[in-house]
């Protein structure tokens, strides 16, 4: 792989120096010495002395424990030193917090040595409250008084001219590791607009809440790149934040920018510590903070990578109406026994189905099927979606896939991702080989895995 990027780092001196002072710094485009598996303790200045009133009136209560320090909790344990000396901008969002909850935004303005300038904001808001695929306007943040400059609206990536007000790009948003997610689109395309800009890209990094060993379902086909969908990747990608920026700067071809642009171009990354490819969010010790207004919880992020694919186009509806988001499905005209029944039949590794009811969004009563994950190791996150396309070919015949139209067939394959199993589904219908091409799939998969491993920071 010729003409890598500048990916800052500090000197390897400095590394051996923060690892023995209990600090993490930044990673540059090389893997990463295996970490250490002794868990790190909490920073010196966690702890703030209680108020005199307090101490008397009430017992200590222990200092919170916290197994994974975050990039934004890393940047502020090593005095800002990445950002100092600079005119930033951020792109973040409500999710965007340090350890303990508190905003990135609020952190970065203590940062002494720096000018906080300007705030972006992803698909959903800088607030996370706005639907999805709905445009957001330009504004101005009402605490920081800074301009909020939309890239889910009128531009889709920072202007020249908004790039022209800073030196570097922080970038701290709460992926959950599925590609059709928009969190690392935005990313990538904000990459490509600084690197061409000459403008400095800071990846916070954060935990990917599935986990960094699970990989699976379709790799995207080029031809259907999209705002849904911007690297050659796995529908369940396995890499963080920060990993899949340090892909996108390194290999050839993945940024839309001239390969000298990328070669020149600036990326630095503040790893997390602590963070395992093991752990998934309820191991972080972390709390969840809503990403989107249907991803409210961890469940919403197992199911989102489980269901969504599933309920495009086919028939299938997830949620009960504002409850069980992508976790309960149901499919009109079939009562939730069939369902489970027909489910249960289909022998899912990992998967088990149990009936609920709720209020649909008429306030009338609405059954459903509750789909949990009983197995985690054997659970394949995509398969249930793919055997919900061929059940909707039988609940639906002859195939409710063969009568999209130009515009819905689109947006079914930007979010799936290949063009083989689209023709497969609309040809077959309900004989489609949904286990031929899980395994084909599983195959590229993993061997992207292994192709990516030289991107890790952790393991």
């Amino acid at each position: 792989m010729s003409g890598l990027p500048r990916i800052h780092a500090p000197t390897l001196l400095l590394v051996f120096a923060a690892t023995l002072m209990g600090l993490a710094g930044c990673f540059s485009h090389k893997p990463p010495a295996k970490p250490k598996p002794a868990r790190p303790p909490a920073p010196a200045a966690a702890t703030k002395p209680a108020p005199a009133s307090a101490v008397a009136t009430a017992p200590a209560k222990p200092a919170a424990e916290f197994p994974v320090m975050l990039g934004v909790d890393v940047l502020e344990a090593t005095g800002f030193r990445a950002i100092a000396g600079k005119r930033i901008g951020l792109l973040t969002h409500t999710a965007g917090v340090n350890r303990r909850g508190e905003s990135t935004i609020s952190v970065l303005r203590r940062a002494p040595n720096s000018k906080f300038v300007c705030l972006f904001s992803p698909e959903h808001s800088l607030s996370g409250d706005v639907k999805a695929s709905v445009n957001v306007e330009d504004s101005i943040d009402l605490v920081t008084k800074l301009p909020v400059y939309s890239l889910h609206g009128k531009n889709r990536k920072p202007t020249p001219a908004q790039l022209k007000t800073i030196d570097a790009l922080v970038i701290d948003l709460q992926d959950i590791g599925v590609r059709s997610y928009t969190y690392n689109v935005v990313m990538r395309y904000a990459m490509d607009a600084c690197f061409e800009a000459g403008v400095e890209v800071i990846v916070l990094d954060r935990p990917n809440p599935l986990g960094g060993m699970k990989v699976d379902g379709p790799i995207l086909d080029r031809e259907w790149f999209s705002g849904v969908g911007a690297f050659q990747i796995p529908y369940v990608h396995g890499l963080t934040m920060g990993e899949l920026a340090r892909l996108a700067a390194s290999e050839p071809g993945v940024l839309a920018v001239a390969e000298s642009v990328r070669i020149k171009g600036q990326l630095t990354v503040i790893s997390m510590r602590g963070w395992k490819r093991s752990m998934r969010w309820p191991e972080t010790g972390l709390k969840f903070i809503p990403t989107s207004p249907m991803v409210r919880d961890y469940p919403a992020v197992i199911g989102y990578a489980m269901t969504g694919l599933g309920c495009e186009f086919s028939g299938f509806k997830h949620g009960i109406g504002s409850q069980y988001p992508f976790r309960g499905i149901a499919f009109k005209g079939v009562t939730a026994d069939r369902l489970i029944k027909d489910l249960q039949s289909l022998k899912i590794a990992g998967l088990n189905y149990r009936k609920i009811s709720g209020p649909d969004l008429d306030g009338k009563n609405k059954e459903g099927v509750y789909v949990d994950v009983s197995n985690y190791t054997a659970w394949r996150p995509t398969q249930l979606s793919f055997e919900l396309m061929r059940l909707a070919c039988r609940y639906d015949p002859p195939n409710p896939f063969a009568k999209l139209n130009a515009k819905d067939m689109r947006s079914f394959n930007i979010h799936v991702g290949s063009t083989a199993w689209w023709e497969a589904l609309k040809r077959d219908g309900a004989r489609v080989n949904v286990a031929g091409n899980l395994s084909t799939w599983n195959t590229k998969a993993l061997a992207y895995q292994q192709g990516t491993r030289k991107y890790w920071l952790y393991q």
